[in-house]
């Protein structure tokens, strides 16, 4: 396992300018990084994490990430940082707020997907680092890693975007809202100063997780592992094997994360439109694409990736996009559909083309 890191990136004399007006210090950072970097430092390749993650890339995404995977570690030096508002070392909602000296709360500013790839970009900064040979996310990790191609135009030579949206259906947002609901609902949830209770809206934040894991997985995955089988008995309990599965879920997912991350990371995936503005293509230089998207993903399907590709096209950058046969939905980036870790693999590995 690799050792996470901490850094101080901003703090009140130099704050995080949000993209949404305002400034936020001091702004600590949890990450780690795997294999060494060149003497060129022309090796680096970030991963950017989805909604629940952290900066364990090889722990989360043993399949991508690692010795001899498509993110070989042998080869790249390889970065991933916690999100600001994350959970898991970032600076967040949970974290002291330093004119109260209590957890900020839902006093925490809004954050966007550009406020996170600032962060990241600073801390590339903060490691020596000018040029990413490439940036490679799935979901959430594919938004940030398109945020960046614009930001900071040229700066990553290649980018791989898998299961990314560039514009969440109205399907997508009402799922994520009645998932926000149950924990702003829960009577534990104190108006989100549960810390100052002792304790946590677990109940929420169980409903929370149990129906977003439904919209990342597909009817036949379900369906082929656990069909209706049962392990109890008739009544309101835990009796079909699906249940107790979710039951599981929702009960590692109290233990590992926090309901005011999870309010703050999910409503930054609704307001993520980025081609609204015109000029957010035309800003993208000197940067190769890889969009994949897996044909049993209805929470960012295939017609996702299609609208990526279209507006990117559309300037003249060149797109390689690829769907995928599974039948594990949204998580299929996580695993190994035949054929897809390959791909990632090829493009990566390609020294024709930008940058080469």
């Amino acid at each position: 396992m690799t050792a996470v890191r901490h850094a101080r990136l901003f703090d009140e004399a130099d704050p995080l300018r949000l993209s949404g007006g305002g400034t936020l210090a001091p702004v600590d950072v949890a990450y780690t990084t795997c294999g060494d970097l060149s003497p060129a430092r022309d090796n680096a390749v970030f991963i950017a994490h989805a909604l629940t993650g952290d900066a364990e890339a090889t722990e989360w995404w043993p399949t991508m990430v690692g010795p001899g995977r498509p993110v070989d570690t042998d080869r790249f030096f390889v970065v991933c940082a916690n999100l600001l508002g994350g959970c898991r070392g970032t600076t967040g909602p949970s974290s002291t707020d330093p004119a109260t000296g209590r957890a900020w709360g839902l006093d925490f500013p809004l954050i966007s997907v550009a406020d996170l790839v600032t962060v990241h970009r600073r801390l590339i900064a903060h490691l020596g680092i000018e040029r990413l040979y490439a940036a490679v996310g799935g979901s959430l990790g594919g938004m940030q890693v398109l945020q960046w191609a614009a930001d900071a135009p040229g700066q990553a030579e290649r980018a791989v975007l898998v299961a990314a949206s560039a514009r969440l259906s109205a399907q997508n947002i009402a799922l994520s809202t009645i998932a926000r609901q149950a924990i702003l609902r829960d009577p534990a949830f104190h108006g989100g100063r549960y810390p100052d209770h002792g304790v946590v809206p677990a109940d929420g934040l169980s409903v929370a997780r149990m129906l977003g894991h439904v919209t990342y997985v597909s009817e036949p995955g379900l369906e082929a592992k656990f069909g209706r089988d049962r392990r109890g008995a008739p009544g309101f309990g835990i009796d079909f094997e699906i249940e107790s599965y979710l039951d599981h879920q929702a009960r590692s997912f109290v233990d590992r994360f926090d309901a005011l991350s999870y309010l703050y990371l999910s409503r930054l995936l609704d307001y993520f439109d980025p081609f609204t503005s015109e000029e957010f293509a035309e800003r993208i230089r000197d940067t190769r694409f890889q969009v994949i998207s897996f044909d049993s993903d209805w929470r960012f399907s295939t017609s996702h990736s299609v609208l990526i590709e279209k507006e990117l096209r559309r300037v003249g950058l060149d797109v390689e996009r690829h769907e995928i046969a599974s039948s594990w939905g949204h998580d299929s980036f996580l695993l190994d559909p035949p054929g897809y870790l390959d791909l990632v693999r090829t493009f990566l590995n390609d020294r024709t083309g930008a940058g080469s």
